[in-house]
């Protein structure tokens, strides 16, 4: 074989001649080859291969890179990696080659160069192949397309539903703390929606196209806690995948991290955790390679945090961490008026017989459900409209068929009357008053009053802005 340019010498003719070699050897098995040097410069293209190409008998390739006659051509990319493509597709104009590249390595493993044959001009021979290849990729892009909107949010602040002041004012301090990209601490009890405003808050933040990632801390064993948060290197421990696994932060790169009811978060992952919060940065286990994360935490607790560190449950540190930008989640029992709008809103997700029209509830049915002070809150309403509307002869919910599916241990239901959702105001008015009496007899010191009430420092400050004793 002769080499036509004297300047392309980077390839040594003795690994060329071993290529062409074996070329010979396997030439009736081909329909071409070509071949490039270590600065993937083309040194010997086959005349099969011109032909393939439709290449004019004065068009000379030797010496120009290879993507001037290839512009899909992979061989720059195996003369760098040192990798073989072993089987691949190429795109030329309108027509797709089935390729194999091999790079040329001389005694010592150096790679100078690399040579590509051409399997067939016409994939139709490779059809059950490809036709298996595109299935699969389908399956993937499915999964993926779902995945991606697992870690989408599935509420908006419109999601939220309420008219009461207390609502108002609780939807503008939202708004505003969205705007922000400070770790957020929910507090209220179960079932108020703190993970609905979690959602909300991501999705009116900057953080809105990233992934929103939730994890429920009373959910996942304490041994699983680190891997689930940081991930697993390959090999890490004896049955680990031999592929790398991401945790949460990874996952929550460029998002949001929720973390629902942190106060369950063990003491032997809150120091590691308050790490990663205050660096920016993960270690997988059983790796050392550290991994820059950007993730804004939002957490909630329906806990006292405050009483589980005077206790020694819960890190202060990590505590002034998270709780940056704090917020009062009122319970349903403390915004009744509402309870006809979230009847609403909840019905429309009940399903119903094909032949029903919508759900509805009659007023007398809604103060009846005012007239209960609710201490599993939004979740428990639901819980009550899903027994109503499966005992109810019609769409029609009257206050006989909501009476019957009413819980009957949880508390002893309030008088039933006209003005229920007013009882709301009434005990708005008692709390105040209660408050102003614990200053006076706290002698204006905050926290002594907070403890007087029985309520953490948090709690009791959100209710002096709410009531103006601020």
């Amino acid at each position: 074989m002769h080499i036509q340019s004297p300047a392309l010498a980077s390839t040594p003719p003795a690994l060329v001649s071993a290529a062409m070699g074996a070329f010979d050897m396997l030439r009736e098995y081909f329909e071409g080859a070509i071949m490039v040097d270590a600065e993937a410069r083309i040194i010997w293209l086959d005349g099969r291969y011109r032909r393939l190409l439709k290449l004019t008998e004065d068009f000379d390739p030797v010496g120009r890179p290879v993507e001037e006659v290839l512009p899909h051509s992979q061989l720059r990319k195996v003369v760098k990696t040192g990798r073989p493509i072993l089987l691949d597709i190429m795109q030329f104009d309108d027509r797709q080659f089935v390729v194999c590249r091999i790079p040329l390595k001389d005694e010592e493993g150096v790679v100078k160069g690399a040579i590509g044959f051409v399997f067939y001009d016409n994939v139709d021979y490779l059809a059950p192949i490809l036709k298996k290849l595109e299935q699969m990729q389908r399956q993937l892009s499915r999964a993926q397309a779902a995945l991606t909107r697992e870690r989408q949010t599935k509420y908006s602040l419109a999601s939220f539903v309420g008219t009461s002041e207390i609502v108002q004012d609780l939807k503008s301090q939202i708004r505003r703390f969205a705007l922000r990209d400070g770790p957020v601490l929910l507090m209220g009890e179960t079932g108020t929606g703190k993970e609905l405003l979690a959602h909300a808050i991501h999705q009116a933040s900057d953080r809105a196209e990233g992934p929103f990632v939730a994890v429920n801390m009373a959910a996942i064993p304490e041994t699983l806690l680190e891997s689930e948060f940081f991930g697993v290197a390959p090999g890490a421990y004896t049955g680990a995948e031999k592929k790398p696994r991401k945790g949460k932060f990874e996952l929550a790169h460029g998002g949001t991290l929720f973390l629902d009811e942190i106060g369950d978060m063990p003491l032997s992952i809150q120091a590691k955790f308050l790490r990663v919060l205050q660096e920016g940065e993960i270690e997988a286990l059983g790796s050392n390679a550290v991994k820059k994360v950007d993730v804004r935490i939002i957490a909630a607790t329906s806990q006292d945090l405050e009483a589980l560190m005077e206790e020694r449950k819960f890190r202060s540190d990590l505590y002034y961490r998270i709780a940056v930008l704090t917020v009062n989640v009122p319970p349903l029992r403390e915004r009744l008026s509402d309870i006809g709008v979230i009847c609403e809103r909840l019905l429309e997700t009940i399903p119903r017989a094909e032949d029903m029209a919508d759900w509805a509830i009659e007023e007398d049915a809604v103060a009846l459900l005012a007239g209960y002070d609710w201490p599993g809150n939004v979740r428990e309403l639901r819980n009550a409209l899903e027994r109503a509307a499966a005992i109810a002869p019609t769409e029609m919910l009257d206050a006989e068929t909501i009476s019957r599916a009413m819980p009957r241990v949880a508390a002893r239901p309030r008088p039933v009357t006209p003005d229920a959702p007013e009882l709301a105001d009434t005990r708005a008015r008692a709390e105040r008053e209660a408050m102003i009496d614990a200053l006076n007899r706290a002698g204006g010191k905050r926290t002594e009053a907070a403890r007087l009430l029985g309520v953490s420092r948090s709690q009791f400050y959100e209710k002096l802005k709410r009531y103006a004793l601020s």
